[in-house]
């Protein structure tokens, strides 16, 4: 699996982020109030429904979300293994990053991400009360709700694109489902009420725009060098950072409207931008490389020509680490598995050498590429004393993984 950085530091996280942001997005204007409604229309609400009928038809609507939104999840990540490695490059997360900020702006009401309204109609049309009606419901549903919903929804697509993995993507859908289904649940198996519909759901809205923008930048750090330079590994720094995401919190980021007037509208804009930056500053300092205590410094001799000839002076057996300055998943082998204090001392019977392939225009990286048949990144090539190729990995490898590798090769 491909998924890089932030995600890749821990899937329980990224699964339980996606989950809160389904169901926050179950508190926006265009599915909180429709919520008992909807509920109603496939049967699981009533004093003659029981319990147990309530709640199977709840989880088959929220199935119909799940599936739908899996087919998606599907698609990008097959979209995604159709561009290799471009998927990677400036020119792809470039206009990602873009697509980020323009479904923020969608959620602080700069325009409605919204199906053409007869499509919406007729969409609103499908399903009914009971078991298929429900699942065929769900299938829609998802998607009626678009204005809120769908920067939601295509910021993750997005991300799963870039993670080129099926079953990372389709689960991630899957499980933002069902955090828009906490509320169907609720409803049809306890008969709860819920709160009025009122500001504090533009709040939500608002909560949703900064995340994006976060998002922007974050994609942003892996081709804009200054964004890359940002961030110190420590508490300091992200209690810091904490703290001025909080302060634009005060100033207005959440709890004011650019529907205010003038003087309000421009506090919010500020509160947006000092809590962006906060909460990217938080990514950046989980983000930067924390080496373990006397990790000695890797040397690593760049390019492929110098590096193997020196392998050969000394008879020692060689790493070759194709690398983009650009490639998520490369600034991840950096992060978590070369500055292991065990993957070090490893590799210091190995010559190390660092193949740049941040630019095609260079007739030696292409020549290398296709030598060592290094079409994705990152890839390592472990070559034995022997000059022959040990072992070759196109994908982030954890320390343990590396560590059994290494240790098999003469």
């Amino acid at each position: 699996m491909n998924g890089g950085g932030l995600f890749a530091h821990g899937l329980v996280w990224a699964y339980a982020s996606v989950f809160v942001g389904g169901f926050l997005t179950s508190l926006t204007p265009c599915v909180y109030p429709l919520i008992p409604i909807t509920v109603s229309l496939f049967g699981a609400r009533g004093d003659d429904v029981p319990r147990r009928r309530a709640m199977a038809l709840a989880a088959l609507y929220v199935a119909g979300i799940g599936a739908m939104y899996a087919a998606l999840g599907v698609g990008s990540a097959l979209a995604g293994k159709a561009f290799g490695t471009f998927m990677a490059n400036p020119w792809v997360m470039a206009p990602i990053a873009i697509l980020f900020v323009a479904m923020a702006l969608s959620m602080f009401g700069a325009f409605e991400l919204a199906l053409p309204s007869g499509l919406q109609q007729r969409l609103s049309t499908v399903g009914g009360r009971g078991f298929g009606g429900a699942f065929a419901m769900g299938l829609v549903g998802g998607i009626i709700a678009a204005p809120c919903t769908g920067p939601v929804l295509a910021s993750i697509l997005a991300y799963v694109a870039t993670t080129k993995s099926i079953a990372l993507g389709s689960s991630l859908l899957v499980t933002y489902a069902l955090g828009m289904g906490v509320l169907f649940f609720a409803i049809a198996a306890f008969a709860v009420s819920l709160p009025k519909s009122g500001a504090w759901m533009e709040a939500v809205k608002s909560v949703f725009g900064v995340v994006m923008l976060v998002a922007a930048l974050y994609f942003l750090r892996n081709i804009v060098r200054p964004l890359a330079g940002v961030g110190r590994a420590g508490m300091p720094w992200i209690v810091g950072s904490l703290a001025l995401a909080a302060v634009g919190a005060a100033l207005g980021a959440v709890h004011l409207s650019f529907h205010d007037g003038a003087a309000r509208q421009v506090r919010k804009a500020l509160g947006v931008a000092v809590m962006t930056c906060g909460l990217f500053g938080v990514i950046a300092g989980v983000l930067a490389p924390k080496h373990e205590r006397d990790t000695p410094e890797l040397a690593w001799l760049q390019g492929e020509d110098e590096g193997l000839r020196v392998a050969r002076a000394l008879h020692r057996p060689a790493l070759l680490d194709f690398y983009a300055d650009w490639c998520l998943p490369c600034k991840e082998l950096e992060l978590k598995t070369f500055s292991k204090l065990d993957v070090a001392r490893a590799l210091g019977r190995f010559t190390l050498v660092k193949v740049n392939c941040t630019t095609d225009d260079d007739p030696a990286v292409v020549a290398a590429k296709e030598r060592w048949k290094a079409q994705t990144l990152p890839t390592l090539v472990v070559v034995g004393a022997d000059g022959k190729v040990a072992r070759k990995i196109d994908h982030f490898v954890e320390p343990e993984e590396l560590l059994r590798i290494l240790g098999d090769v003469s």
